[in-house]
């Protein structure tokens, strides 16, 4: 029986595969089930075949190279006012500025001065106790007067050869001794008394009265402020163009007002880490808004010109013989050796090379070449 089924399925399968075989055969013609093919007449006319570039110019037009003109902009050159300056950043510094400290430790018994007030030169500030500096000086004046007496004494009897140069000699050390201890107490007494070593503005205190202070404690502050000065560097390859007496403008963080000082000091070397030249300028500030510590930005004028001829920074360009720009003419770009003078951000002073009226190329310089042909889109 499992043969019967075998033989069964085997023709089966040959039946299948006989159909199959019928129903995929290609036709006469040559299409899939007797259809055309595509490649036959059916398919339609043959498509043209693409026309063959009659050269190497028939390409795209390269720029101004007889094809499209190039887009660029342009400036007609007239003079024009320059000033060139440099900008910088510093700090306000007072103009005299000292930290109230006592010499001598001690107790506080009197401040004398009001927080954030005027002083003179040579006003009290603070006094400390001198109670055991007063007693010790007695003692020495009594010495004093009692060595001056004995020198006078030994002094009539050398005289009179009843004593000898010695004898004279040691009371005469001992009056200079007595004279000298009371000059240090009364030294040491001057340093309780802390005065004023200028005029200027009181800072805010940090003690009280009855504190004890010693040299090592911060009293209060005192700084002149009526003229302050202002801190700050350049490049050190503006050295020659630097000289004291020179105008400045700045501004303070916090505020728009524009201040005018003049530099009264250059340092006489040039910073070797940084490559600055630091530099101070006086300010007058009689109303007091400028206060030390503030952040200043500084612009330093080095020189005017009243009708210099200016192109833009990226008008220039330079080859083997210098700097050059390019000039519109008569639809073509042309190239012009120049003299480049002073520069700045955005601009550069022709010495030489350009006149008045000259149209300079102003965009575009890198895709130029002399002679290339080029139209104004935009013109100054």
């Amino acid at each position: 029986m499992s043969r019967l089924s075998g033989r069964l399925l085997a023709v089966f399968i040959a039946i299948i595969v006989v159909g199959l075989f019928f129903v995929l055969k290609p036709g006469k013609s040559g299409g899939a089930a007797g259809g055309k093919t595509a490649a036959g007449p059916a398919a339609g006319p043959k498509a043209p075949a693409p026309a063959a570039p009659k050269g190497p110019g028939a390409g795209p037009a390269a720029p101004g190279a007889g094809g499209a003109a190039i887009p660029v902009t342009g400036r007609i050159l007239r003079p024009r006012r320059l000033d060139n300056s440099i900008t910088s950043s510093g700090n306000i510094l007072a103009n005299e500025e000292v930290e109230i400290r006592s010499e001598v430790q001690g107790k506080v018994m009197r401040i004398a001065f009001k927080e954030a007030s005027k002083v003179k030169k040579g006003d009290l500030l603070v006094k400390i106790d001198d109670s055991e500096l007063q007693a010790k000086l007695l003692q020495a004046q009594s010495r004093r007067k009692l060595a001056e007496d004995n020198e006078y004494r030994m002094r009539m009897q050398l005289k009179i050869e009843a004593v000898s140069q010695r004898e004279y000699d040691q009371s005469l050390s001992e009056l200079t001794m007595a004279k000298a201890e009371s000059q240090l107490l009364r030294a040491q007494l001057d340093k309780t008394e802390l005065r004023a070593p200028f005029g200027g503005t009181i800072g805010l205190k940090q003690v009280s009265e009855g504190a004890f202070v010693s040299p090592a404690t911060l009293i209060t502050t005192l700084q002149e402020i009526d003229p302050v000065k202002v801190d700050f560097t350049v490049p050190g390859k503006y050295a020659s163009w630097i000289k004291a007496g020179q105008a400045v403008n700045f501004t303070i963080q916090g505020s728009e007002a524009r201040h005018q000082g003049s530099i009264y000091a250059v340092d006489p070397r040039i910073d070797p880490a940084s490559r600055t030249l630091r530099l101070r300028a006086m300010c007058p500030n009689p109303s007091g808004r400028i206060l030390p510590g503030a952040f200043a930005t500084i612009e330093i004028p080095l020189q005017t010109a009243d009708s210099a001829l200016l192109v833009p920074s990226e008008a220039l360009s330079a080859d083997a013989r210098g700097a050059k720009v390019y000039l519109f003419k008569g639809g073509k770009a042309e190239s012009k050796t120049v003299d480049a003078g002073l520069r700045t951000d955005s601009v550069v002073q022709i010495n030489g090379g350009l006149s008045v009226g000259d149209t300079v190329i102003t965009s575009g310089v890198v895709q130029l070449r002399p002679g290339a042909a080029v139209t104004l889109s935009q013109i100054d």
